[in-house]
C-alpha cells in the first residue's frame, strides 16, 4: 500500500520526526556509558559490576527483536510507535525513582522491549516516507539522529547526572520522550504494515549466505567496539587520570565525528562502498589497539576518537544498506535480525570489557577490542571476495 503523495518538504519532515525519535532511543541506550561511575557510587557497586546493565539491556533487545516484531507485524505502524513510546516513558519514570539496582534493571528491561520493536521497523519506514530516490539520504538522516545521541544526548545526559544526579538524567529523557510522543501523534500519517515478512521468512533469509555473512560481520565488529567503548568513561578517569570534564568532551567529539562519518557515507558511500566498509573496520581496530598508548595525551586521544567515531558510524550505515539490499522482500524481519544481532554484539562487548576490567585490569580493554577487530577485518576481506554482491557498485 502506497502512502498518499505529499510534498517533498512534508516527506522530509516525516523522516526528520523518525530521526528525532532515533535520537531519543539512542540517547537512553548510550547515556549509561557516561553514568556508570555515578550509578555504581549510588548503589555501592564497582563500575565493572554496573556495566552488566549494558549487557542485560542489549541482550533483551537481541532476544526480543524478532519475536516482538513478528508479534506486532500486522499492527499499523503509527499506532505501534505510539505504544512503544508509552512504554518507553513509563519505564523511564521507574528508572528515575529506582530504589535499588534491581529496580533499575527492571526499568531498563522495559525500555529494551520498546527499543527492540522500534529499531525493527524504523529503517524501512524512513525509506518508505523518504522522497523518491532519497533512500540513502533518509538512512543517513536516521544515522544522524543516532550520532546526535552521542554528540548531544550522551554528554548532556552526563552533565545532568553530574549536576543533579543520574536519576534526573533518566527523568529528563522520559519527559522529552513524552513531548515527542505528542508530536508523533500529530505529524505521522497512518502507516499500514507492509513487506514485514513472517516467521516463514527466516529459512529463506538464512539460505542467503551473503546476508548471513553480513550478520556475522556486524556481531563481531560491534563486540570489538563495545569491549572498549563501554568503559571509556571509567578508563579515562581511572587509567588515564583525566578529569570528568575532559571525559565529557571526549564523548562529545566522538559523537561529532559520527555525524561527519554519516555525511561522508551519504556523499561517497555509493562510489566506494567496499573500500569504505573495509577501511572503517581497519580504523576502529587500529584506534582500539592504540587506545592505551594515546589515552594519557589529550591531543592524541582526541584525534583517535575522531577517527573511531567516524568509522563506527560508517560501519553501521554500510551494513544497513547491504541488509536492505539483500532482503527487499522481508525488510522488517531482516532489520529485526540486524537489530538483535547488533545488540548481541553490544552485550557481548560490554560483558567482555567488564570481565577484562575485573580480571586483567581495565588498561587491557582497548587491546581486547582490537584483537576482536582484527578478526572482523579478516572476515570482511574474505566475504568481499567470496560474495561480489557485497561490493555493490565497486
Amino acid at each position: 500500500m502506497q502512502l498518499t503523495p505529499v510534498s517533498r518538504n512534508i516527506a522530509w519532515l516525516r523522516v526528520l520526526v523518525l530521526a528525532i525519535a532515533a535520537f531519543i532511543f539512542n540517547t537512553t541506550e548510550f547515556v549509561p556509558v557516561g553514568l556508570l561511575s555515578d550509578i555504581g557510587s549510588s548503589f555501592s557497586m564497582q563500575t565493572a559490576q554496573v556495566g552488566i546493565m549494558l549487557t542485560i539491556y542489549a541482550w533483551v533487545v537481541a532476544l526480543m527483536s524478532l519475536p516482538m516484531m513478528l508479534l506486532t507485524r500486522t499492527v499499523e505502524r503509527r499506532l505501534l510507535i505510539l505504544i512503544l513510546f508509552a512504554l518507553f516513558v513509563a519505564s523511564h519514570a521507574l528508572s528515575a525513582f529506582a530504589w535499588s539496582f534491581n529496580t533499575l534493571l527492571i526499568s531498563r528491561i522495559g525500555i529494551a522491549f520498546s527499543h527492540a520493536v522500534f529499531w525493527s521497523i524504523t529503517a524501512s519506514l524512513a525509506i518508505r516516507m523518504a522522497p523518491a530516490g532519497k533512500k540513502t539520504q533518509a538512512l543517513s538522516m536516521m544515522a544522524t539522529g543516532t550520532a546526535l545521541a552521542m554528540v548531544l544526548g550522551l554528554p548532556i545526559g552526563r552533565m545532568i547526572g553530574q549536576l543533579l544526579g543520574w536519576r534526573m538524567t533518566f527523568g529528563v529523557i522520559g519527559a522529552v520522550a513524552l513531548l515527542l510522543m505528542l508530536v508523533l501523534l500529530k505529524l505521522l500519517p497512518k502507516l499500514p504494515s507492509e513487506h514485514t515478512g513472517s516467521l516463514k521468512s527466516l529459512p529463506m533469509l538464512f539460505r542467503r549466505p551473503a546476508l548471513v555473512s553480513m550478520y556475522l560481520l556486524i556481531v563481531v565488529t560491534v563486540t570489538a567496539h563495545y569491549t572498549a567503548y563501554s568503559y571509556i568513561e571509567p578508563f579515562m578517569q581511572l587509567v588515564a587520570s583525566m578529569g570528568e570534564n575532559f571525559t565529557t568532551f571526549l564523548l562529545l567529539i566522538f559523537g561529532v565525528a559520527g555525524i561527519i562519518g554519516s555525511v561522508l557515507f551519504s556523499t561517497l558511500g555509493n562510489k566506494f562502498p567496499a573500500t569504505f566498509l573495509l577501511a572503517a573496520i581497519g580504523i576502529i581496530t587500529g584506534c582500539m589497539l592504540l587506545f592505551y598508548v594515546a589515552a594519557a595525551h589529550t591531543l592524541a586521544v582526541s584525534t583517535l576518537c575522531i577517527f573511531w567515531g567516524m568509522a563506527i558510524m560508517v560501519i553501521g550505515l554500510a551494513v544497513q544498506v547491504r541488509v536492505l539490499a539483500l532482503a527487499p522482500d522481508a525488510t522488517d524481519v531482516s532489520m529485526s535480525l540486524l537489530s538483535g544481532i547488533y545488540n548481541i554484539g553490544i552485550g557481548a562487548g560490554a560483558l567482555l570489557g567488564g570481565q577484562f576490567s575485573i580480571y586483567f585490569n581495565m588498561v587491557n580493554v582497548g587491546y581486547a577490542g582490537g584483537i576482536i577487530g582484527l578478526l572482523a577485518l579478516a572476515w570482511c576481506i574474505w566475504i568481499m571476495k567470496r560474495y561480489p554482491q557485497l561490493r555493490i557498485n565497486e
